[in-house]
């Protein structure tokens, strides 16, 4: 089939068409963290899934644990975990708040949930993809062992996320101060020296290059060229495909985490051809994630940087 010009009324109309869908997803990602918030605080989860609010809730309640039982240990408590289980509901309570910390809980649920789905649906483990097998037989030394650490760190995610749990030590930088900043907040001007105590070693043992996004990340950027292997999610498994994409398009993770909802069709597609990928491959991805997704012609008429500075132009807050 001849493809239309560039120049066409009718890929000018497909171009217009594809990004009111993108300003209409945009839209609709807006509302996440206001939904989130009200959803957490309040027993009626009918407009949202309950498995997803729940896993929120599940780590926003044991990074609320960690903080307290480091300050129940630099306190020199013998109860320290009594302490942590009793003062951590209100502090996760004002966890809730955030919509940052939210916006970053529920991507992982999001992730979580679709690496299971594909799990049941097409037998890809959800630690060792086929990719991340082959790259940790790779000759490159440096990418057989960004390899194997994110394996460590993509097995380590598996147990915290069946447990409804996320360790301090896998937020990315700017969140975890974020989450310190909160519980100053949380305790206002009444800081204890056991307090001041352990949110200083907090700091001290926080390693951000050691948590799993930033391995994955790595890993994408040592493949170089060969990173477009990654955005073939039967290869790749949920977790390195997200990570390519994200670093291929010029997108945050979580904005690209959320682009695999069956409602952000316009989002996903145009990630992946400023990814990279050609109109053809694209298509199958997105297919591959949702198999009732709409086609996406227009975005065949955009060049890779096109397709980036179109997503670049976006803005949706509270979830970058």
């Amino acid at each position: 089939m001849t493809m239309p010009d560039a120049a066409s009324p009718e890929v000018a109309s497909d171009q217009e068409t594809l990004r009111e869908a993108l300003a209409a997803e945009d839209a609709a990602l807006e509302r996440i963290a206001p939904i989130l918030s009200h959803l957490l605080t309040t027993p009626d989860h009918s407009l949202f899934s309950d498995e997803i609010v729940a896993r929120i809730r599940g780590m926003c309640h044991h990074l609320a644990w960690q903080v307290l039982r480091a300050q129940a240990e630099a306190a020199g408590q013998a109860g320290r975990e009594a302490f942590a289980e009793r003062h951590g509901a209100a502090l996760a309570e004002h966890f809730f708040g955030s919509p940052a910390l939210l916006a970053h809980c529920h991507a992982l649920a999001i992730e979580w949930q679709l690496t299971e789905k594909l799990e049941v649906q097409y037998g890809i483990d959800p630690v060792l993809s086929p990719l991340v097998q082959e790259l940790i037989a790779d000759e490159d030394s440096s990418l057989a062992s960004a390899a194997m650490a994110s394996l460590t760190a993509q097995a380590r995610f598996a147990q915290s996320q069946r447990r409804m749990e996320l360790p301090l030590s896998e937020l990315p930088g700017d969140l975890f101060h974020h989450l310190l900043m909160g519980w100053r907040d949380y305790v206002g001007q009444v800081r204890s020296d056991a307090m001041i105590r352990a949110e200083s070693k907090l700091r001290e043992a926080f390693d951000e290059g050691a948590g799993r996004i930033a391995l994955l990340a790595r890993v994408v950027t040592v493949m170089g060229n060969e990173g477009l292997q990654a955005l073939d999610i039967d290869r790749a498994g949920a977790a390195l495909f997200l990570s390519a994409l994200a670093t291929r398009s010029g997108q945050s993770r979580t904005a690209t985490v959320l682009s695999t909802n069956h409602k952000q069709t316009a989002r996903l597609a145009l990630g992946l051809r400023a990814a990279g990928l050609d109109s053809g491959d694209v298509e199958r991805q997105v297919l591959r994630l949702d198999p009732q997704a709409e086609p996406q012609r227009a975005v065949a008429a955009f060049a890779t940087e096109e397709a980036r500075r179109l997503l670049a132009e976006t803005s949706i807050s509270g979830i970058e």
